[in-house]
């Protein structure tokens, strides 16, 4: 017959993983508010009307707040709780250059760590799809947005082929920053001229790379990934030539320019 401490200790993993579960729902819907502009810079988040419109209790609460500030989208202060973090471009620049260096990182790991060359099929397959549709003469939306699906396993492959959990949570953790992801800005690539020709360019650096890693060159892997990220830092400047199209993308609220 069993006791009823067993009882309790049995029951106990259950309201852990509830919990565990609600926070994790409440970090992401709580992250894609922040992004999509639904606080500002410095506005303190009211905890109690928080919880109700999540539909969680305070402590799952708590721990998206901790998580998010975390991240660096919150900002933890003695007298006001939890405030929303502002960006700058220079923290946003910095933020993709760090992610240069840690792909390239994650670039050099799976020349040195290379095994068998067909494991290198699934950056090569993107490559040359995505290479495909930037030289159609017309890209429909639909093409782009195939690109856009493409690009995000590209740079997924290649994390997987580092064969590195510390680096890619680093990398994972630097992209969850507004405009750092390597997708950020290719939605404006279709429709301006001046972004579309980054769009070739790092379309063409994903075949390079992709050479680099087969023919075990693992400095120049290292370098070409390194380069190919600063196309989004490129992306940005010219993005925020005009503050009104930059206003309609992911995360600008968070900005203060």
């Amino acid at each position: 017959m069993k006791t009823t401490s067993q009882a309790k200790i049995r029951r106990m993993p259950g309201k852990k993983d509830r919990s565990s579960s609600q926070a994790a729902r409440a970090t992401l819907a709580l992250r894609e508010m922040l992004v999509q502009g639904r606080f500002r810079p410095g506005e303190r988040l009211r905890e109690v009307p928080l919880a109700a419109e999540l539909h969680v209790s305070r402590i799952p609460l708590h721990l998206a707040l901790e998580r998010l500030a975390h991240e660096g989208f919150l900002q933890l202060r003695s007298t006001r709780g939890y405030v929303v973090q502002g960006f700058s471009r220079e923290d946003i620049r910095d933020a993709i250059e760090l992610r240069g260096l840690l792909e390239g990182s994650a670039a050099r790991l799976a020349t040195e760590r290379l095994k068998d060359d067909r494991d290198l099929d699934p950056l090569r397959h993107a490559s040359q799809e995505m290479l495909a549709l930037v030289r159609q003469r017309t890209l429909t939306l639909e093409a782009f947005s195939r690109y856009i699906e493409l690009n995000a396993q590209f740079h997924n492959a290649l994390l997987e082929l580092a064969g590195s959990r510390m680096l890619r949570r680093a990398i994972e953790h630097v992209c969850s920053l507004p405009f750092a992801s390597p997708s950020a800005f290719l939605n404006r690539q279709q429709a301006s001229p001046e972004l579309r020709e980054l769009f070739f360019i790092a379309a063409d650096q994903h075949g390079l790379i992709v050479d680099a890693i087969a023919n075990r060159e693992g400095m120049r892997a290292e370098a070409l990934t390194r380069e190919h990220a600063r196309v989004a830092r490129r992306n940005l400047d010219e993005a925020l030539q005009t503050l009104e199209p930059v206003q309609n993308l992911s995360g600008a609220g968070l900005m203060h320019l």
